[in-house]
């Protein structure tokens, strides 16, 4: 698997690659921290506004949004160029990884459906990565970007048993999340959730079988 970071041919794709995923899903971030700023500054404006009248100038108005419009066009573009660059970047990573099993398959060619399991666990594995490991990244990332201005709403704000609790809004947010996430990770060791889509894949391959040799049986 991590034979991609340390063949030569790869370094490329390996490491520049995953600094360019990297910096831009915090350049991301940046824009998401410029952008819920702005969401505030706008509406202290309208509120401005309405509290009294001709207060802000219908080209203040038309400033602020533009300058959303400005941030939101960054936001998508990079979005959606990151996104066909990280494609691009874990379809070498599973070449890599595909070109080392066929390497090595005289160990592996017995094996019923060897040459399959090559291909379809290097694609999961390439679609987990994209899914749950640039989100994990990017949530970090907003984790650490965001942690300021949350410490900074959460003073003095009472809290449901505790009271008065300096910064005890954001601590609880974290304890509650990450006491959910060891509950869930518990809960499915304990239900054995973890083998249950393995278990589906074996009954799914055992089902086509049996329909393979129901249409070979027919005349």
């Amino acid at each position: 698997m991590f034979k991609f970071f340390s063949e030569k041919k790869w370094y490329l794709w390996s490491w520049i690659g995953s600094f360019v995923i990297l910096s831009s899903l915090w350049v991301q971030v940046k824009i998401d921290v410029k952008i819920n700023e702005w969401f505030g500054e706008f509406y202290d404006m309208i509120q401005k506004a309405l509290t009294a009248p001709n207060a802000i100038t219908i080209e203040e108005y038309w400033s602020s949004l533009l300058s959303f419009i400005t941030l939101a066009a960054m936001y998508v573009g990079l979005a959606v160029l990151i996104s066909f660059f990280t494609s691009h970047y874990l379809f070498r990573w599973r070449t890599s990884m595909v070109e080392w099993y066929h390497s090595v398959y005289d160990r592996a060619r017995k094996i019923e459906g060897a040459s399959q399991r090559v291909q379809e666990d290097t694609i999961k594995f390439s679609r987990i990565m994209e899914s749950l490991g640039t989100s994990f990244i990017e949530a970090l990332m907003i984790l650490i970007e965001f942690m300021p201005i949350l410490f900074g709403l959460s003073i003095s704000i009472p809290i449901f048993f505790f009271g008065d609790w300096d910064y005890g809004l954001i601590v609880g947010a974290l304890i509650w999340s990450i006491g959910g996430t060891f509950f869930l990770i518990i809960l499915g060791l304990l239900l054995k959730l973890v083998g249950v889509e393995y278990d589906l894949q074996k009954k799914r391959q055992l089902i086509e079988k049996f329909l393979l040799l129901l249409k070979m049986m027919k005349p």
